[in-house]
């Protein structure tokens, strides 16, 4: 079997792959305010759903996964899926609603639905109309 094998292509992938290593979370993610609730959407591929563990502890909010290596012993020709546990971890504001934090996994994403407290909504103060009538004050 006839390969091409170019040393500097070689060199510029492996550059790359340390340069956006380092700079590339493990586990990337979107953060947006849906209504009265804030959705977060974690990619996390190949995952097994059973190794997805997510705690909040004082307003620290931790996600932790375990991809298992592919096992055998097989001659690898490209590696760049990686193995082994991702974590993030995000410290999350005041007026949530911590205890009714709900997740759910399908198709590589974890969805984290985290409700507003009550107590944060916005809410309309209605303002009373002072008596118009004058007050006498007696000494």
């Amino acid at each position: 079997m006839a390969t091409y094998w170019d040393p500097f292509q070689e060199m510029d992938r492996l550059f790359g792959s340390l340069a956006t290593s380092r700079n590339a979370p493990g586990m990337p993610m979107d953060l947006f305010r849906e209504g009265d609730h804030y959705v977060l959407a974690a990619d996390l591929p190949g995952i097994d759903p059973g190794s997805i563990d997510v705690s909040c502890e004082d307003r620290t909010l931790t996600i932790r996964a375990e991809r298992t290596p592919r096992s055998g012993e097989d001659q690898w020709l490209l590696r760049e899926r990686p193995s082994g546990t991702v974590a993030r971890q995000l410290t999350l504001g005041r007026g949530l609603a911590l205890d009714r934090i709900s997740a759910s996994y399908a198709e590589g994403v974890l969805i984290l639905t985290i409700p507003v407290a009550e107590d944060a909504k916005p809410r309309k103060i209605e303002v009373a109309r002072a008596s118009s009538e004058p007050t006498t004050i007696e000494a």
